[in-house]
């Protein structure tokens, strides 16, 4: 039996822990606790973190327009347009793509607005507001204290949540 995730270092050595974790088959990464990380456990293995996600989206020039006027790379193509972000990415999928019945590789019920992103805001709140203000974006909700992904789910942040020109709903979250 594993550790649960509320005990992973409070009270115990790393050497402890490590052994903890090894045995009950939980994934640590040594690359990590050999920088100084903070040990977290993995679940479902190896999963380190999300490469992409992907919606369907419908306003397509007034969603590239927005997610550029936002700060995102956006790269278009015939059937998907994707923003990206650091090492990430969200695949917009045209109507041409989703409408096709032939294309199966994705969620069969989804239509837009089926997207709920949080992204790590690493300015100030002077400067959020700035850009979101530039892209024509209202905060609906905000600012409230969240907690956020960070260390294994526990961190504390304070959001604002937007909407997108396909009515997806988007969270800054300012740790």
């Amino acid at each position: 039996m594993g550790i649960p995730c509320s005990e992973t270092v409070r009270g115990q050595s790393r050497r402890r822990f490590i052994r903890q974790a090894f045995g009950g088959g939980l994934g640590v990464s040594m690359a990590g606790l050999a920088a100084g990380a903070r040990p977290a456990a993995q679940v479902g293995g190896p999963i380190r973190s999300f490469d992409h996600v992907a919606v369907p989206m419908r306003n397509t020039e007034a969603m590239v327009q927005f997610y550029r006027a936002l700060g995102f790379g956006v790269m278009e193509g015939e059937r998907i347009c994707s923003v990206h972000f650091g090492d990430n990415k969200i695949n917009f999928h045209r109507p041409v793509a989703w409408q096709d019945a032939s294309f199966t590789l994705r969620a069969p019920a989804a239509v837009p607005p089926c997207g709920d992103f949080c992204f790590v805001w690493d300015g100030t709140v002077a400067a959020l507001h700035a850009t979101l203000e530039r892209a024509g974006a209202v905060v609906i909700e905000g600012p409230v204290p969240r907690t956020g992904g960070r260390d294994g789910g526990t961190a504390g942040g304070t959001s604002h949540y937007i909407r997108d020109p396909d009515d997806n709903l988007l969270e800054f979250i300012i740790y």
